[in-house]
């Protein structure tokens, strides 16, 4: 994780912290002396204010980017718009009160703090699933029976309101939340987004027993990039055939960055294999527009058929070479006589 993704966590950890103790001073000046009156409108109306930028601070997490998206700059001011109405309504106890004899009640719109705290969670469930699905991660569905989970207890929390055992929910599943981002996060290669090589090797132990096709590609002409251009710009070239790989077969398949400039993609069902080739020379030959020293790919593939993953690969090595040759030859047949070629 990088430091706004630390940073993050620190300030929601640091919220649920702050939040259970005002709980707990609620409940110990609650009937106390009338001297203690302001303490329990303070702790209950910070309570309640800050309870949804705890989901907020976890949506901060999720993009690695340092800019902040328009999605969640709206979030942000409907929870200071709430934070604004929740401090305008305290005299009149609308969503809760503290009488003179310093007693707390829940208010007539009590249910506005309900909604409140239902529309931060079910926000950091959407965010969670959206990111987790453009970084291939499908151990997403795990967010659904945590999200129920909370909301069930939740609801018991409202119905029996002596319990106080939200917040000590909502830290176990923080810790569960900071455990499920940081294992996304480090299947991720840094540089392209893709998955990385140990993702790559824990998956293909389980194509060996349930099938599929593993497709290799490798970058064509990669060190001329480099050596012409710098490794800035072949960085930059890396990047563009990633994201061209994961439109082209992320829905199919699971995406790899395997090297230096090897990727491969692990496909469920063979019959995906020449639309999504397709697809991606499409979209390779779209971003060459815009970026003209974008190298081609040559690609080769081979079926599992139960032997293991460095049989496969050598298969799919073969075949990506004999396209590779394919087109030197071809590269050679259109250049004109007395021409010379660059090596690969």
């Amino acid at each position: 994780m990088n430091k706004k993704q630390k940073r993050g966590f620190l300030l929601a950890f640091a919220l649920i912290a702050c939040i259970s103790v005002l709980e707990v001073i609620t409940i110990v000046v609650d009937g106390a002396p009338t001297g203690c009156r302001w303490l329990n409108i303070l702790s209950n109306y910070l309570g309640f204010g800050l309870t949804p930028a705890v989901a907020l601070c976890l949506v901060y997490v999720l993009d690695k980017k340092s800019i902040i998206r328009r999605g969640f700059k709206a979030a942000v001011c409907c929870e200071g718009a709430y934070l604004l109405f929740l401090a305008a309504t305290l005299p009149y106890g609308l969503v809760f009160s503290v009488s003179r004899e310093n007693l707390y009640a829940r208010g007539e719109y009590f249910y506005i703090y309900v909604a409140m705290y239902y529309a931060a969670m079910l926000y950091l469930m959407v965010a969670t699933v959206r990111t987790a699905a453009a970084f291939q991660n499908r151990s997403r569905t795990l967010i659904y029976p945590l999200t129920l989970f909370l909301g069930a207890e939740t609801v018991i929390q409202i119905a029996l309101p002596s319990l106080h055992v939200t917040w000590l929910c909502v830290t176990l599943l923080s810790v569960l939340y900071y455990i499920y981002c940081s294992e996304m996060w480090n299947q991720l290669d840094a540089l392209t987004g893709l998955l990385n090589q140990n993702s790559y090797l824990n998956r293909t132990a389980e194509m060996r027993r349930s099938g599929g096709v593993l497709v290799v590609f490798d970058v064509d002409g990669f060190k001329q990039i480099n050596d012409r251009y710098g490794h800035l710009q072949g960085d930059v070239c890396l990047a563009e055939i990633a994201d061209c790989i994961k439109k082209a077969y992320a829905r199919c398949g699971y995406c790899y960055r395997i090297g230096g400039d090897e990727f491969c993609v692990l496909l469920r069902d063979a019959a995906d294999e020449a639309r999504c080739a397709a697809a991606l020379q499409s979209l390779l030959a779209e971003r060459r527009k815009e970026i003209t020293l974008l190298p081609t790919l040559s690609l080769g593939s081979a079926v599992f058929s139960g032997e293991d993953v460095v049989t496969v690969k050598d298969r799919a090595d073969r075949a990506l070479y004999c396209a590779k040759n394919e087109l030197k030859a071809r590269a050679a047949a259109a250049m004109p006589a007395g021409g010379s070629g660059e090596k690969d």
